[in-house]
């Protein structure tokens, strides 16, 4: 992760694993920077079931602050913002924000703070997996990018590998999915920043050339 900008955005298609990558980098980033206030705000407005709502007492016991829409983690599915994000991307801000946005639809509530996140400076990382349907081809990899791009209008600037098949998930599978890994990031013209994976499932992971990230599952599991 860069350290000359503020506003970290985290995106991709639903069920690629984005929002265990945005808050395992929170959690990563505000272990090497202690004494940087870091926030993690949930834009999730697509997928009621897995979000960063899930892992809030995680965060906030490691000293990172919260923004969570009103009605996350109940029966009530309002796709609505808390007005604290304006918050995050105000010039006096020194916060360090992770931005967990929700899908390619979701990514639409980009939309509304381009130009304020631009203002901040920015990286935008697209989680990509070979497993998850709808982009298990490259080029379709590539399309939903060009979507998200234009619905935020922002622009994605790494790619991160997090293929898995959850629960049943080998070290194979996750050999297995650098090949396609590179070619979107080929595809894309962006560098893949690296591979993540879940440290619980498959324990340690190294190849030649390639950057894993282990992680731990931070959403709830419903089976």
């Amino acid at each position: 992760m860069k350290t000359d900008n503020r506003i970290k955005i985290v995106c991709g298609h639903y069920g690629s694993g984005k929002t265990n990558v945005c808050v395992n980098l929170a959690l990563l980033y505000k272990k090497m920077f202690p004494s940087t206030e870091v926030a993690l705000a949930d834009i999730d407005t697509v997928n009621p079931y897995f979000r960063a709502a899930d892992a809030v007492k995680q965060l906030e016991d490691s000293g990172i602050h919260t923004i969570i829409p009103e009605f996350a983690n109940t029966n009530v599915d309002i796709p609505s913002l808390p007005a604290e994000l304006y918050s995050l991307f105000s010039k006096d801000s020194k916060t360090v924000s992770f931005l967990d946005v929700g899908g390619d639809d979701g990514a639409a509530a980009l939309g509304m703070y381009s130009d304020l996140i631009r203002e901040c400076g920015y990286e935008m990382i697209y989680v990509i997996s070979k497993y998850r349907p709808l982009i298990s081809d490259v080029d379709a990899a590539a399309d939903l990018m060009n979507i998200i791009e234009e619905v935020s209008h922002l622009r994605c600037t790494a790619i991160v590998n997090n293929s898995s098949v959850g629960q049943e998930t080998t070290r194979d599978d996750i050999i297995n999915s650098l090949d396609y890994a590179h070619k979107v990031s080929e595809k894309c013209g962006l560098p893949l920043l690296f591979t993540s994976y879940y440290h619980d499932l498959v324990g340690d992971i190294s190849k030649e050339g390639e950057k894993f990230f282990p992680m731990k599952n931070v959403t709830k599991q419903i089976f």
